[in-house]
Formats: structure tokens, sequence, C-alpha cells
């Protein structure tokens, strides 16, 4: 089977809290037979132990965008409304609708324009980039003394922020009795300190230091045949 295919077996098999859908194959209950896991009074599962796949994340990303839209297209409405209000010259009063036109009206008399959409906005607008938001996702969801299954993590995640999401990971297992199984590329978390690596494409499986992934050797022989690139030029 595939990394995240191994990864939905343990999940699974330990009923772990999802959110995002999976695959699931005919042969999946096979897998599952093929598993065992036998909870006992020291070995019950922890509260709040969850698979986090990228497709929680990536649902995660599209609510932020959809939210984002919803307020595009609230701010356009409110560029007219103040439009209007410039072009309005009294409002008659005849109901509480009328007297809500005539605090718009009065407003936007002594308002400018962004000062008048940016009240009218919500306070909560998300202005972070996918790496941010995405790398947020990963600190809000995990918590203290739970077992979480990663897939794929890196995905919308920079080089730089997969490094800060190593370093979270790690703190989190020192200081937070936290534990993970990662299905990973990418060499920043293979790289954790005290990991245990398995290869999957061995066969059978077995485990390696990461730089000897074959993953991890592609990275290697493309930096090395471009070593010169990245040399400064001496100035003269």
């Amino acid at each position: 089977s595939g990394k995240s295919t191994l990864l939905n077996v343990i999940a699974e098999k330990l009923s772990l809290e999802r959110r995002a859908p999976f695959n699931y194959t005919p042969l999946f209950e096979d897998y599952l037979a093929f598993c065992s896991y036998v909870p006992t009074a020291a070995r019950r599962m922890p509260v709040g132990s969850a698979v986090i796949t990228s497709d929680d994340v990536f649902d995660f990303l599209l609510d932020l965008r959809a939210i984002n839209a919803g307020v595009d297209r609230r701010r356009e409405a409110l560029f007219e409304e103040y439009d209007r209000t410039k072009e309005t010259k009294s409002v008659p009063l005849r109901s509480l609708e009328d007297y809500d036109a005539l605090k718009r009206f009065n407003e936007g008399k002594r308002s400018t324009k962004s000062a008048y959409v940016t009240r009218r906005l919500p306070k909560s607008l998300n202005t972070a980039s996918n790496g941010e938001s995405a790398f947020a996702y990963f600190s809000d969801r995990i918590g203290e003394n739970a077992l979480y299954l990663l897939d794929e993590p890196e995905n919308s995640l920079s080089p730089a922020r997969q490094q800060e999401l190593m370093k979270f990971l790690e703190e989190s297992v020192r200081f937070f009795d936290c534990q993970f199984i990662i299905s990973t590329h990418s060499p920043f978390l293979l790289a954790m300190r005290g990991a245990r690596v398995y290869d999957l494409d061995a066969d059978p499986a077995r485990v390696r230091r990461w730089t000897e992934l074959p993953a991890v050797q592609t990275y290697y022989r493309f930096f090395k045949e471009h070593t010169s690139d990245f040399e400064i030029p001496q100035e003269g």
C-alpha cells in the first residue's frame, strides 16, 4: 500500500478523529483485518488524538478563501453605498429604516471612503498567505499529550515554513508529550531529531537514515550538480 493508505489503516484501527473523508477501496477492509490493536488501561488512546491530512489543510484554506471572497463582495457593495451617500442630498425620516439610512448618510458625508468601508467590514478578515494559514492550522489543531498522524504536512508550506513546522513538532514532543507518525517527502521533517525513519519503498520496508532515502538522494544529487551556481563570484 501507499503511505497515505497506511496512515488511514492506523487511523481507522485506532478510531482516531478525522475531518476529511478518504478513498475507501474494497481492499481496505482486508488491510484492517491484517492489523491488530488491543487497548488496555495502560495503552488507552489519548483524548484528542487525530489524523491530519493535506485535504484537511486544503479544505481549511478553501474556507478562508470563500470567507475572503464574501468580504470582497461586501467591500464592493460598501463602496457603492458610500458613493450613493455622496450623490444624495437628504434622507427623509419616515421609519426606522430611514433612520439607519440617515446615519449612513451622515457618516458618509463626514468620512473618507476607506474609513467608511473599514468600519463595516468584519474585524477578523484573514490576510495571511496560504503558507502562514496552513502553518496556523497545524499549530491550532495540535494540542498536548496526544497521537497525531500527519499525511504530507509539507504541502502548501515553503521550505522556511517546513523548518518552522519541524521545530514546532519537535517542541510538541519534547515539552507537551505528543507523538507523531508522519508520511512525508520533506527532508526538513525527515531530519527531525530522534525521528525513526522507515523507507516504505524498500521491499520489505526497513529503517534507514534519512540521508539514504531515494527522495533525499535526488535532492542531494541535484544540489551537488549545481554547486557552482551557489558560489559567489569574487569581486576583482
